[in-house]
């Protein structure tokens, strides 16, 4: 495995895990690892990315960068539609000690105020693609809610659809119905979920569409902050979000993305029975996939990362 010293390549850097001596560690997920800073929170992207539910041992060069700095881009750009967490991104401005790891910190890290997070995935599908053209076929619906017969695969939905779906820190978070979502955070606060998700969407896939790119799908996750519900986490990045080039999209069939399909492809071409250790990647792989990824920000911000 890459080693946290990697950061200091002047190369690509890649940043598996961070070191922060003296800072506290709230968590590690997947892709962020997360330190507590009293009132708000620091969350760093690093360069980690999983498959088939378990973290990879080869990191994707500047990933981490490419999920902050969208995720930015995109807080800047909902600001009219919603309130967020985000505070700042520039390292001068965190409280001691962090300006001292600089070296870990710059482009992929985030100040933000600690939320009471709503325990639910608020997923917004516009097109039938993943697991809601798999249920689609079976058995005419998405996640429960029916659709017209005759739709294609990676279609666009007659609207955009809201699918929740629960949390999961592994494993795959599981659909659950409307009705769910209203028993377990009550009617009032899953209509505004609701509501709030399929705005966001639409302002973010009208945005896209200007800049070639489809917004097929995409999760959101809300929390509260001094009682306002505020948008959190990641906001529609390559691995929240399914991005297809419009240039490309032809309803019928799978799309060309912008995500990890590489790093799938690659792992089903090998046979790995999805069990640990998790292989790793060839390097032409992770090169590809990062590629790919930064392809995907320099289109919607305009900007090379």
């Amino acid at each position: 495995m890459e080693s946290r010293g990697s950061v200091n390549s002047t190369h690509n850097p890649v940043v598996l895990e961070t070191d922060l001596p003296g800072v506290e560690l709230l968590a590690r997920g997947k892709v962020r690892d997360v330190y507590n800073l009293g009132g708000h929170l620091l969350i760093v992207a690093t360069d980690r990315i999983s498959a088939f539910d378990y973290i990879l041992p080869t990191g994707i060069p500047e990933k981490g960068k490419v999920l902050t700095q969208l995720s930015i881009f995109w807080f800047d750009y909902l600001r009219e539609v919603t309130p967020t967490h985000f505070v700042t991104a520039n390292v001068d401005e965190y409280p001691e000690p962090l300006p001292r790891f600089r070296d870990q910190l710059e482009g992929r890290s985030m100040l933000v105020k600690r939320a009471r997070m709503v325990e639910i995935e608020c997923v917004a599908r516009g097109y039938l693609a993943g697991s809601g053209w798999k249920e689609y076929r079976e058995k005419g619906s998405v996640c429960g809610i029916p659709l017209p017969a005759g739709l294609r695969e990676s279609g666009r939905l007659p609207e955009p659809l809201f699918t929740p779906s629960t949390k999961a820190q592994t494993g795959h978070d599981e659909n659950v119905s409307f009705e769910r979502v209203c028993a377990v955070v009550g009617g009032g606060l899953a209509h505004r979920l609701c509501d709030l998700t399929l705005a966001i969407y639409s302002a973010a896939a009208r945005f896209a569409e200007t800049k070639g790119i489809v917004i097929a799908d995409t999760k959101f996750e809300f929390g509260f902050v001094d009682g306002e519900l505020v948008l959190g986490d990641e906001v529609l990045t390559p691995d929240s979000s399914r991005f297809w080039p419009a240039a490309t999209y032809a309803p019928g069939g799978p799309q060309f993305s912008f995500d990890k399909q590489f790093v799938r492809d690659y792992l089903e071409s090998i046979r790995w029975d999805k069990r640990p250790p998790a292989p790793p990647l060839p390097a032409e792989v992770a090169a590809k996939t990062g590629e790919k990824y930064r392809q995907a920000y320099a289109r919607l911000t305009g900007r090379e990362l």
